[in-house]
């Protein structure tokens, strides 16, 4: 399989991890919308939102609570942040692995 997400979960493609656990991996975006701006994702391969099975919704539950520890370690976690799923090519997802963005650091309002 040729998935960025993929090889960076499994170290393939170093990278500084913000959280990691045995399920996901965080880490900054390349290309920040925000001052803080984390992907979350699992270290499985995922194509989407669409296609987490019911089996494995608790992931997604999972990876919110990872979004909410690195909240607390940037220091937004009171301020305020937004969690981001995009989904398929109108959706906007660019990388097809299912991820969370964590986006804070400013006013996210609008």
């Amino acid at each position: 399989m040729d998935c960025i997400f993929c090889k960076i979960a499994t170290g393939e493609i170093p990278s500084k991890f913000l959280y990691e656990d045995e399920n996901v991996v965080a880490f900054a975006d390349l290309h920040p919308q925000a001052p803080v701006h984390v992907l979350i994702i699992p270290r499985k391969h995922i194509q989407s939102l669409n296609h987490l099975s019911d089996a494995e919704m608790p992931l997604l539950n999972h990876m919110v609570k990872a979004a909410q520890q690195v909240a607390k370690d940037k220091g937004i976690y009171d301020r305020g942040y937004k969690l981001v799923i995009n989904t398929g090519k109108e959706g906007g997802q660019v990388i097809q692995h299912f991820h969370l963005h964590l986006l804070g650091g400013r006013n996210l309002d609008g």
